[in-house]
């Protein structure tokens, strides 16, 4: 929270580039909505994961330094595969996209969370991953602290970290990934880290003659939380039921957005 007014302060009164402060409402309830739903979500996802690990061939100790080392790069890969489907999968958008639609970046924005990821299912990304061995409990620790990592790249606060920039996610290759012009839709995806980006070619870079603009390609037109957490979905479920069968309705839940 201090950083966060520190930011605001910073927008209003150096960088003069204002604050959405019903945008900030809207996610401050968005994001209390948030923190509940995962706490149920993660007791019914927490004996999934344990009996997945059980069922591991072998289980890698969470005591050896090396095992947090390598976790650390799979679940980062990992997590560079849950961001990517949860953008190109639409039956996984209909949750993430509650994320991406602040027309402001700024580090509240971070706490823009849908409410269904239980439902979307992106979470059966991390099952191989325990089913590996690595444990559930340090993946989990792992992912916590990549999130909390993503927290701060999420400003219009022009912090260049030089060599850093080609390993680490920045804020400059996170605005790009919010942004909905064309040639920055669906880039950037890592969460502490962008190599995956740069091996997979989703990486792309800001562009002098293309000013970032955020929010969605096809905005909600809404601050109502609840039209914020559910817009998407409502979109989606309106083209199911108009899908002359199930094939074609298939093809609109886990086809491209």
């Amino acid at each position: 929270m201090i950083t966060v007014l520190v930011e605001m302060v910073w927008r209003l009164l150096v960088a003069n580039k204002g604050y959405n402060f019903l945008s900030a409402g809207s996610t401050l309830v968005i994001a209390l909505g948030h923190s509940v739903v995962d706490a149920l979500s993660a007791l019914i996802l927490a004996p999934v994961f344990a009996l997945v690990w059980h069922f591991a061939p072998w289980h890698f100790s969470m005591h050896d330094w090396r095992v947090w080392v390598i976790g650390f790069f799979v679940v980062e890969f990992a997590y560079y595969w849950y961001h990517r489907f949860s953008h190109e999968v639409r039956w996984l958008w209909a949750s993430h996209a509650v994320h991406h639609s602040p027309e402001e970046m700024n580090l509240l924005s971070a706490i823009r969370l849908g409410w269904t990821n239980l439902i979307s299912a992106g979470w059966l990304v991390y099952l191989p991953v325990m089913f590996l061995g690595f444990d559930p409990r340090m993946v989990i620790v792992l992912l916590a602290l990549d999130l909390r990592f993503q927290f701060f790249l999420h400003t219009e606060a022009r912090v260049n970290l030089g060599p850093l920039e080609w390993i680490l996610n920045t804020p400059a290759h996170h605005r790009v990934h919010h942004a909905s012009n064309a040639p920055y839709i669906d880039k950037n995806y890592g969460g502490a880290l962008i190599i995956f980006d740069r091996m997979f070619g989703t990486f792309a870079a800001e562009r002098e003659d293309e000013p970032l603009r955020y929010g969605l390609d096809h905005p909600l037109g809404t601050h109502n939380p609840l039209g914020l957490v559910f817009g998407e979905w409502r979109r989606l479920l309106s083209d199911l039921r108009r899908a002359p069968n199930w094939y074609a309705a298939a093809r609109i839940a886990l086809g491209r957005p």
